[in-house]
């Protein structure tokens, strides 16, 4: 289970390893450099490769400035599957997701605008 801590504008510490790239926290991996297909907007491929992992908490952490947006399909479908979404400014997604059950929680964060 990771462990969140030290974000700042296009930096995040997890598990001790600091990241410069947007990326994935699931309960039991992470997934570093996560690109979407458009960068500041979110469909439903760009999840593609964690989709089936994905717990039934999910913090969105949309960047500093909040530039990152879900197309609503997104969080619908999410819904759908059963994952409960709140989507943040990044900062306040790290410390969201430092108050859940990292065994029932999946964090996506945009660590820049």
């Amino acid at each position: 289970m990771a462990r969140l801590k030290d974000y700042s504008f296009g930096r995040l510490t997890v598990d001790g390893q600091e990241h410069t790239r947007d990326l994935i926290v699931l309960p039991d991996r992470v997934v570093p450099d996560w690109w979407r297909r458009e960068g500041h907007s979110l469909a439903i491929e760009d999840l593609d490769d964690v989709l089936d992992e994905l717990p039934e908490q999910f913090v969105l952490g949309v960047g500093a400035h909040g530039q990152l947006r879900p197309d609503p399909a997104v969080l619908a479908e999410l819904e759908r599957r059963g994952v409960t979404v709140e989507c943040l400014p990044t900062d306040a997604a790290v410390r969201r997701y430092g108050q859940l059950d990292e065994r029932r929680t999946a964090a996506a964060l945009h660590l820049t605008c």
